[in-house]
Parts: C-alpha cells; sequence; structure tokens
C-alpha cells in the first residue's frame, strides 16, 4: 500500500501541487512566526544582558508605599550614598547615573527617536578618565554644562558630526549644546531606536531635576566578592527606606521576562492568523482529496475487488496525504525561515527598530512546521479517504461519480443551520448582556466561530440561490454563461468548499474594517464632544512640560483660556477602602470652559477650595455621590476634607479626579504640569499653531495638536493594526485564490469528455475559456458575498462591546472597501480561472471524448 501511495503522489505531481502550496503556506506562517519572535527576543535578550555586563548591584531610590509614609520622598540618591558605597570593602567601583527624558532634534527641527525612547545620562568617568559603558568612537567627553555626546546611530540618522551644535529639549526650552563626542553603547533602548544624549555629571543632574544626587547607583564588585554577598552588605550600608537594591542577574532576568512578556502579545496574534490561513487551507486539502477520490473511484474499487480492504484502502489515500504533508512542512519551514527574515526587516523599517542579532531557528519550530504540515494534511484527507473506502467494489466500478444522496445533504443543512442558529444566538446573546467581563467575549468568539462552520455547512443550500441571482448577467455572455452556473450549481459541495475558503478570508477583512471605521468615527466624535478646548500641549515621551511652558502660552496674542494638568497622588476616603488615587489638578476658574463632561450628577460648576469633580467608576467603586464629603490626605501627610460637586462619565478624553491647582498645589514639593488644554479666539487655525509652536521655543519634543489632531494620535494604532491585518489576512486570501485554481483544473480534468463533446459540437476555443472563467467568477462571488455579509455582521457584533466603553461608537458601513474587496473577489476568480481556461481549451477534442 505504501508503494501504491508513492506511485500516486508521483503519478499526480500537478494535482497535489496547490495542495502542497496551501499547506506550505500556513505552515511558512506558523514556522515564521515562531522564528521572528524567537529572534527578537532573544536579540532584545542578549542586548539587555549586555547593559548589565558591568552592573553587580543596583540601587535606585525607594519609592513611598503611600503619601505621608516614611518611606524616602526624595526621587534621588545623593553624594553621601555614593561615596558611602564606594569605600565598601567588596565594591571595586561605584557609578552614579543621572538620567531623564532627552530630546534630538534633527536638522529639519522634528524629534529623532520616539519621545519613549529619547532619553539623556551622564558621562561617569572611572579613575582611568573613561567611562566603560560607553566607548567614545570620535571625539571626546563633555565637560562643560553646553557639551554633550551622542550614540553613534543618532548622530548617523541626523547627519551630525563632532564639532556641530545640535538642538535638544530636556528640561526647559531648547538647548543649543556643541556636539563634541560620538558614542557606542550596548544599551538595548538605543539598539531598538532609541537615542541616548550624555552630559557631565553636574549638567545631568541640574537638568533632570536630581540636584546634586542621582538616579540609579551601579555597583560593580570586587574579585572574589559574589553579588548575593555584595547585596547583603549594600542593604547594611543604607537606611532601609531610603534606598532598594537589585542584583544585576535579578535585572537582566526582569528583563528577559518583561521581553518574553511583551513578545507574547504577538507571538499569540500571529499565531492567530496561521491559524486563519491554515483553516482557509483544511478546505483546499479536503475539497483536493474528495476529487482525487472520487476520479479514482474505479482504481480503488479495483483495489478492492483483488482483496484491499477499507481499512487498507483509507491508508493508502493517508499515506498520500502524510508525504504530501511532509514534503510540505520542510519548504514551508525553510519559507517560514524567510518570512521571519522578511517580517524583521519590514517591521524595523515602518513599525520599530529591533537590535541586531542572528535569525533563531528554535527545535519547536521545526517540530511545529513538519508536525503541523503532516498533522492537518492527513486529518483533512481522512474523510475523503473513508467515504471512498465505503464505496461497494461493483458500484464504483459502474460509475465514476459518486451523487451525494437526498438523505446525506437532508442531514448536512439540518446540522448546518443548527451550528448557525446556536452561533447567532451566542453572538446576540453577548451583545445585549454584555458587562465588560470575560465571558460575553469568549461568548461572542465561540458564538462566532460557530456561525462561520454553521454557514460554511450551509453553503451547498445557499450557493443555488445565490448563484440563482447572476443568471440575468450570465445569459448575457450566451452558452458559455449558462454553462458556467450549470457547473457551478453541479457539484453544490465542490462549489461550497471552494468560495468558503474565501469567504473565511473576508469575513474577517470586512469585520475589521467595520469595527476600525465606527472606532475611528468614535474617537473623533469623543474629541468633540470631551473637549472645548482647541488645542492640547503635551510632552514627548510623557514627561513633564517644561515650568515656563503656562507663562508663555498665556502671553500669546488670541489666547482666551488655559489651564494645566498637575497629576499628584492622595489617600480619599475613610476605613479600608481608602487608598492612594491619582488626582489632576486644573485650573478651576477656567476648566469649565475648556471640558465638556458628561455629567451624570451634580455639576461641574467652578473648582474652587474642596471641591472635586470624579469620573462614574471611581464614584461607583467608593460609594461616592454629589455632595459627598471625604477625609483626604495629601502627599507630605497634612489632612483635609473634599466636597464631591459633580460626578461624571469618563472616557479616553476624561477620567480621574479633577481639583483646583491652588488647592493641590500647597502639598506638591515639585510643580510641574503633564498637559495643557488651550482656547483661542476664533477657533484653531494654522496660524494660532504656529504662534503657540513659535511661543514654546520651537521645541521639537512638545506637541501642538487640535481635535483632529488629537483623535489621529489615538486612532492611529487602530490604522496600523489594520494595516498590518490586511497583510496577515493576504495570506488567507491567497490560500483561498490556490484553493479555486486547484478547483477549476481538477474539475477540468473531471470534465474532459465533456469539454471535447462541447468542442466537437461547436464550442469554440474562446467559449471553453469563457465558460471556465465565468465558473470562477460565479465562485468566488458567491464567496465574498457571504464573507462581506458576515463581516458586517460581526463588525456589528464587537462594536456592542466596543459601545460599552466607547459610548460614541457607531457602526459605520465602509461602502467603497466593501466595493473594493468585492471586487478583488471578482479578480480572484479571474486570476484564478487563467491556468485552468488555457488549459481546457487546448484539450484535443478526440482524445478528451475517449477519455474516461
Amino acid at each position: 500500500m505504501f508503494r501504491t501511495a508513492l506511485r500516486n503522489v508521483l503519478a499526480h505531481k500537478a494535482r497535489l501541487l496547490m495542495t502542497v502550496l496551501a499547506v506550505m503556506l500556513g505552515v511558512a506562517f506558523v514556522s515564521g512566526t515562531l522564528v521572528f519572535t524567537s529572534t527578537i527576543s532573544d536579540a532584545f535578550r542578549t542586548s539587555s544582558q549586555k547593559s548589565f555586563d558591568n552592573v553587580d548591584v543596583a540601587v535606585m531610590p525607594a519609592s513611598p508605599d503611600e503619601p505621608g509614609g516614611t518611606a524616602a520622598k526624595d526621587p534621588r540618591l545623593d553624594g553621601k550614598a555614593l561615596d558611602s558605597l564606594a569605600r565598601l570593602p567588596g565594591a571595586a567601583s561605584v557609578t552614579g547615573t543621572a538620567n531623564g527624558f532627552t530630546g534630538i532634534s534633527d536638522k529639519d527641527g522634528r524629534l529623532i527617536a520616539s519621545g519613549a525612547n529619547s532619553r539623556g545620562s551622564n558621562y561617569f568617568p572611572g579613575k582611568d578618565g573613561k567611562d566603560a559603558r560607553y566607548p567614545l568612537k570620535q571625539g571626546k567627553a563633555p565637560t562643560r554644562a553646553d557639551q554633550f555626546a551622542l550614540d553613534a546611530g543618532t548622530a548617523a540618522k541626523g547627519g551630525y558630526h563632532v564639532g556641530d551644535t545640535v538642538r535638544i529639549s530636556a528640561d526647559g526650552p531648547v538647548r543649543q549644546q556643541k556636539l563634541t563626542g560620538i558614542f557606542t553603547t550596548d544599551d538595548g533602548r538605543v539598539a531598538a531606536g532609541g537615542s541616548l544624549a550624555l552630559f557631565d555629571t553636574k549638567t545631568a543632574q541640574k537638568l533632570f531635576g536630581l540636584s546634586g544626587g542621582y538616579s540609579e547607583i551601579d555597583v560593580q564588585a570586587a574579585a572574589g566578592t559574589s553579588q548575593a554577598a555584595l547585596q547583603q552588605a549594600i542593604d547594611k550600608a543604607l537606611p532601609k527606606d531610603s534606598a532598594t537594591t537589585a542584583t544585576g542577574k535579578e535585572l537582566a532576568d526582569a528583563e528577559a521576562k518583561a521581553i518574553d512578556e511583551n513578545m507574547a502579545g504577538m507571538r499569540t496574534a500571529l499565531l492567530a492568523f496561521a491559524a486563519v490561513a491554515l483553516f482557509v487551507g483544511i478546505f483546499l486539502i479536503a475539497n483536493t482529496f474528495t476529487m482525487l477520490v472520487a476520479q479514482r473511484t474505479k482504481e480503488l474499487a479495483l483495489m478492492r475487488a483483488v482483496g484491499a480492504s477499507r481499512r487498507q484502502v483509507t491508508r493508502s489515500v493517508l499515506i498520500e496525504a502524510f508525504l504530501v504533508g511532509a514534503i510540505a512542512g520542510v519548504s514551508g519551514l525553510v519559507a517560514g525561515i524567510g518570512l521571519a527574515a522578511l517580517l524583521r526587516e519590514v517591521l524595523n523599517g515602518f513599525v520599530a527598530k529591533f537590535p541586531e542579532g542572528p535569525l533563531v531557528v528554535s527545535p519547536s519550530a521545526a517540530v511545529a512546521a513538519l508536525g503541523i504540515g503532516t498533522v492537518i494534511t492527513v486529518l483533512a484527507a481522512w474523510l475523503p479517504a473513508r467515504r471512498g473506502a465505503k464505496v461497494p467494489p461493483v458500484a464504483a466500478m459502474n460509475s465514476v461519480h459518486a451523487v451525494a444522496t437526498t438523505k446525506s445533504l437532508l442531514v448536512r443543512n439540518t446540522l448546518g443551520a443548527l451550528v448557525a442558529g446556536l452561533g447567532t444566538a451566542s453572538v446576540l446573546l453577548a451583545t445585549s448582556v454584555y458587562d465588560g467581563d470575560d465571558t460575553s467575549k469568549i461568548m461572542l468568539g465561540g458564538g462566532g466561530m460557530l456561525l462561520l462552520v454553521g454557514v460554511f455547512i450551509l453553503t451547498p443550500l445557499l450557493s443555488r440561490p445565490l448563484i440563482a441571482l447572476a443568471t440575468p448577467v450570465l445569459r448575457a455572455f450566451g452558452t458559455s454563461g449558462l454553462l458556467a452556473r450549470q457547473n457551478a450549481l453541479r457539484n453544490p459541495r465542490r462549489t461550497a468548499t471552494t468560495a468558503s475558503a474565501l469567504m473565511i478570508g473576508l469575513t474577517l477583512i470586512t469585520g475589521m474594517t467595520v469595527i476600525a471605521g465606527g472606532t475611528q468615527q468614535g474617537i473623533d466624535k469623543l474629541a468633540v464632544d470631551a473637549l472645548k478646548a482647541d488645542y492640547t500641549i503635551s510632552m514627548e515621551g510623557y514627561t513633564q512640560l517644561p515650568t515656563t511652558a503656562e507663562k508663555k502660552v498665556r502671553e500669546v496674542a488670541g489666547v482666551t483660556a488655559v489651564t494645566p494638568l498637575r497629576e499628584d497622588m492622595a489617600t480619599i476616603g475613610t476605613g479600608g477602602a481608602a487608598q492612594p488615587t491619582q488626582v489632576t489638578g486644573v485650573d478651576g476658574a477656567q476648566f469649565g470652559s475648556l471640558v465638556r463632561p458628561d455629567i451624570s450628577e451634580g455639576s461641574l460648576g467652578t473648582l474652587r477650595g474642596g471641591r472635586i469633580l470624579v469620573d462614574q467608576d471611581t464614584a461607583t467603586r467608593n460609594g461616592w455621590r454629589a455632595g459627598s464629603r471625604l477625609p483626604v490626605t495629601f502627599q507630605g501627610g497634612k489632612k483635609s476634607t473634599l466636597t464631591v460637586s459633580g460626578v461624571y462619565q469618563g472616557n479616553q478624553m476624561l477620567s480621574g479626579i479633577y481639583m483646583d491647582n491652588r488647592t493641590l498645589a500647597p502639598h506638591q514639593k515639585d510643580i510641574s504640569d503633564s498637559k495643557l488644554l488651550v482656547k483661542m479666539a476664533g477657533g484653531p487655525t494654522d496660524a494660532h499653531k504656529d504662534d503657540l509652536v513659535e511661543a514654546l521655543g520651537k521645541n521639537p519634543a512638545v506637541t501642538v495638536a487640535d481635535k483632529k489632531d488629537v483623535s489621529s494620535a489615538i486612532a492611529s494604532m487602530f490604522t496600523l493594526l489594520l494595516n498590518m491585518l490586511y497583510g496577515l489576512l493576504a495570506m488567507a486570501v491567497i490560500v483561498a485564490v490556490l484553493g479555486v485554481i486547484n478547483t477549476l483544473a481538477m474539475s477540468v480534468f473531471e470534465r474532459s469528455q465533456e469539454i471535447g463533446m462541447l468542442r466537437a459540437i461547436g464550442l469554440d476555443r474562446r467559449g471553453i475559456k469563457r465558460m471556465v472563467r465565468l465558473e470562477s467568477l460565479v465562485i468566488s462571488l458567491f464567496g465574498g458575498v457571504l464573507g462581506i455579509g458576515l463581516g458586517v455582521f460581526m463588525g456589528w457584533a464587537v462594536g456592542q462591546l466596543i459601545n460599552a466603553h466607547l459610548p460614541t461608537y457607531e457602526l459605520v458601513l465602509p461602502w467603497a472597501r466593501m466595493g473594493i474587496f468585492l471586487g478583488l473577489a471578482a479578480l480572484v476568480g479571474v486570476l484564478a480561472a487563467l491556468w485552468p481556461a488555457f488549459r481546457a481549451a487546448r484539450l484535443n477534442m478526440l482524445a478528451a471524448i475517449k477519455a474516461e
């Protein structure tokens, strides 16, 4: 039986090629995902570990456990701590680090690196006058306040050389710094596309508000001293409430764990789309082997007649499937490695910068590729093999084509209706009872899968009425059009299986497009509804605005209202429910003219004295209402009483607790603004925006955004995600195209005699080509219509869940894009028919008539 299976594989190379390609694409996606995530994780891990090569123990300031607690309130380590650690017997060297946000401007005034990765630190020379962390490639280390050094990658991006004057943004207005040195570094954030500027220690301490102190002290152990022993000595030398310590190994392990956790989400998402491609591939594999078994019915019957058992016949087909799957698995692994390399380069150029490193092909990736390739193929071929083995030898020899019985179709339609109905009910129930828990999400996801499977089971039944709708159009093509319609309806199971592959891909693409469109419109509406302010001013990298920003903005002509947003912590409430809570200080007199909160209780009024505005979730969680009087303990330990003046519905624009800055400021040690809201006479204009940018010193790290900019920034992540999804789901569509090509090619082979007869009675080659093309077009459009319809329904259902978190969300049907998707489905049909149509037209009519 093995020799028979091998002979059949070699005899049907062309027919099985499409199946191999389909499985290979799915396997390539899985193995490519595993190789890609392993490669990126390994590169980040290696890069982060290099950052800790010279750190045996890191000492950091202790964070306050609660407002007014006894833990350190000073977010720095002073010079005394550095001197004390340097005198420890087990310490070989001590390095004080002062770091913070530092944006580097390119020659056009834009930030070179993203805000979160734009950092500054100090050059801390050792006894030899060099800082081992930052080997100088060119020039020399900074020694004065107007000097700095820059990492080699950022210098290359900005086109800077030693001696150039560079605009930088740290704390306060833009500074003009002279570039004295260019260095290399193993810092993982720099390797990932960030920037690092180095100042002399005094300048760095002043820039980052450390007042002669350090944000971290790194200690290297002397020979013979372990990291654990050094850590114990440091813990004894420093006051318990002033600092925390961690060994270099602990830091490296924590970094590696964080990297793995961050990569887990990407790995899961990519594997989910690989599963979609494989799921679509299953239809193609099952369809291929169903047709192969049907075409070889006489051959299998002869094997039965000469003594082969049903089990042996089934085993023969499964061995064929195993060989096909093994070939697809090996080629898919090779293709996956190439896909991982390509994906890394593409994401490096458009999404993020990854550290350099070799491609990592783990044993699990190889095992997964080979295992998935063979298992998926064998499972998909099992049912056709079993069905073929069940046909009695005498019946099989009398007829090549085994027609599905009325009973089998009735059972299939009944089962499909039950599954689709259960899936629809689950989806509708999830949308009606959703209260933010995971149960509804699971019901929605499970219901969606059941609905998809149910529609797939029902596609033979649905194909007749939907394809019948195309009859008037097909009649316009004469005999070729009518024959195409009959061919598409002749074997509804085959038509349904072929169309379903395309249906699944378009369901996901359409659903994502509907969700993204509704979310974008909801965010746009939210920005308009929640903000009266014309502009929002903030710093890149989630850092605080310069302390002079508010004053400069108020001096701009046309400004009618301004409020800074100042964040701090306070303990509000009584008993065990009282927890440290973030509060936001605002200009209470002008806050109402800059925001438009959806008040559910009380009123906004004027926030003065102890009046506060609270979002509904916080109020509900703590049992607060408008008029509630609440005890508060501010940072520093002082106590007071606050009154809830209003409760509002929180959203992405407005959330949390707001109070007057004049009430909050006396309890803040360092006053800084996270954001400014600005309203101008005449509304937002290009001239007003230019005036604000000019007043802020054209600081590259300061963002001046109007309402449209704010909503676009929030929605940009959805746009990026959607574009990535289009690319990933294209894999499923490619598999569907292969399925249509495969089905048509095998259908042409199966109908060789019929095509020869059509040629003999007068249908020319052009008519044959047109018939095959129209059949492919009808099948593809059938799958496209089902996919778009299901996609709209699932998009609506997911939107109902989003609406619970984004009240302004509303269903938006992207008619133009759905038209494009339907057009793409038609294009798939046309392209997929090119080779089968050419082959059908080239058949020798006499040879075809004699074919069995």
